[in-house]
């Protein structure tokens, strides 16, 4: 799209306000209003942000300008799907900071014009990592999914902060209808069940335990930790008090599931606060073929689960959930006058600010909310099926190949294959503390040459007296078979020199 598409022609404006106006009513300040309009329409080099709107007349410019940057958004997007297309153009932090053909990170105390920010926008997405290409399988949050994008620049239009209905009507209904499926989803009366979604699993983990804190100890928000017991979240051999207990539904490195009804069955007999940390397993309760690895999150007391993971929805969107109504408020109100008033016009319990420690929080209900919409539970359960599809695929090629090992031979509980690369002057060594020291070196060495090349991305790490081994795992619904295969095939050749 060029710039005459922007909005309608200039040509067509001037024709149309030739015949609504009076002859009389032209005067010279018009054709020189004109010419300057048509000017910055055609070369935005000469136009700033001041302006767009709310300048005055300034619909026009806007309308192109944010046409401009959607175009850059769309071929980004399109570069993205496309394999053949690099992940990354690597480059190291100094020349980032040194400045790349015309790319100057350094901010400056007069304005730039608005060809200069499309230029910026151009190469900040250049520079960057496709985190939605096939062959991105380096973090737990991956892929793009459109329908979610299309969310996001929604509630960076309407720019609101969720916590009062007052100033977010629409996101703060919208939050309750998703915190009450997901608690539904996990098998607690919805009724009597609440939550919150939060800035990321660790601040939802965090709710989580300032709430287990506040069950047990009440007091605490009015006298302070100095009144409490030496409290642990796990007891040792010398014998603090402990108040609650953390299980895991879904490693970050593994994917391993905790014994939940087990651990469970402890913290009933102990009267202990049970929180699950599901940020990364909580999206396969959408699977009716996997949902039983987490049977027994039901019987937890709270659980974080990040939408932003296993469903795709773009970052940020992680929710805690809590099975007891009302425990959040108790926990973390303050009841500022100056945005929490008792006798505002509608029902305050859409107020949901007083439940966090945070007073701004971000829009992150409305891209789940619009995915959701737009593929059903069911839709959500085909995609994380495939990807379990997809890891036991990758799981069997590996356990047949002889310069590759699984970090363990037992089919993977969830979407993570953990897997070592023997380059072929290693493969047939006994194992031992040099062989080890070597083959400390290869994931790493692969890794760099893949970033470098752009070709794929995956991660490694150490765990224990395990040396560095690569974890793939599978969130990104772009990937296909012929990806795993390509990198299969990647690994091989980056590494058969190694």
């Amino acid at each position: 799209m060029d710039l005459k598409e922007c909005g309608y022609s200039l040509a067509n404006r001037k024709q149309m306000r030739k015949k609504s106006i009076h002859p009389c009513q032209s005067t010279d300040k018009d054709v020189i209003k004109e010419a300057h309009t048509e000017n910055l329409m055609t070369n935005l080099s000469n136009a700033y942000a001041s302006d767009l709107l709310p300048s005055k007349e300034g619909e026009d410019l806007t309308k192109c300008f944010l046409l401009r940057v959607v175009n850059i958004l769309l071929h980004y997007i399109e570069k993205t799907f496309d394999d053949k297309s690099k992940i990354l153009d690597f480059h190291h932090p100094h020349q980032l900071l040194e400045g790349l053909d015309g790319f100057d990170l350094e901010l400056s105390d007069h304005p730039e014009s608005l060809e200069q920010l499309l230029v910026d926008c151009t190469d900040t997405l250049k520079y960057g990592v496709k985190t939605g290409h096939p062959r991105y399988f380096n973090q737990l949050s991956s892929g793009l999914d459109v329908i979610g994008l299309a969310g996001e620049w929604l509630t960076a239009t309407a720019n609101t902060n969720m916590f009062t209905y007052e100033i977010a009507p629409v996101f703060t209904v919208m939050e309750t209808v998703l915190l009450k499926k997901m608690c539904g989803i996990i098998g607690w009366r919805e009724t009597e069940a609440d939550g919150i979604f939060s800035p990321g699993g660790s601040i939802s983990n965090l709710y989580g335990i300032l709430v287990a804190r506040y069950k047990q100890y009440p007091e605490i928000k009015a006298r302070g930790m100095a009144v409490l017991p030496c409290i642990v979240l796990f007891v040792s051999e010398q014998g603090q008090t402990p108040f609650c207990v953390v299980a895991t539904a879904g490693s970050t490195v593994f994917g391993a599931f905790d014994p939940l009804h087990d651990i469970a069955d402890i913290c009933e007999t102990h009267k202990l606060w049970m929180h699950v940390d599901a940020a990364w397993g909580g999206g396969l309760l959408l699977s009716r073929k996997h949902s039983c690895r987490l049977s027994g999150i039901e019987r937890a007391d709270s659980v974080t689960w990040n939408p932003h993971k296993l469903m795709g929805v773009p970052l940020q969107c992680s929710a805690l959930l809590t099975r007891e109504k009302g425990l959040l408020g108790a926990c973390n109100q303050m009841q500022a006058e100056y945005l929490f008033q008792p006798d505002k016009v509608y029902n305050i319990n859409f107020d949901t600010g007083d439940k966090t420690i945070q007073c701004g929080r971000h829009v992150d209900v409305f891209k789940l909310w619009l995915m959701w919409k737009a593929k059903g539970t069911y839709g959500f359960e085909v995609q994380i099926d495939r990807y379990m599809e997809l890891a036991k695929y990758f799981y069997k090629v590996l356990k047949k190949k002889d310069n590759f090992k699984l970090v363990f031979d037992a089919e993977p509980e969830f979407t993570n294959v953990c897997f070592w690369y023997f380059p072929p002057r290693l493969k047939h060594i006994p194992k031992s503390f040099e062989r080890d020291q070597e083959l400390q070196k290869i994931a790493p060495k692969i890794k760099a040459q893949m970033i470098v090349e752009g070709t794929a991305m995956l991660s490694y790490q150490p765990c224990g007296d395990k040396v560095n081994f690569f974890r793939m795992v599978f969130s990104n619904p772009a990937t296909r078979q012929t990806d795993v295969d390509y990198l299969i095939d990647e690994i091989q050749r980056l590494g058969k020199d190694l």
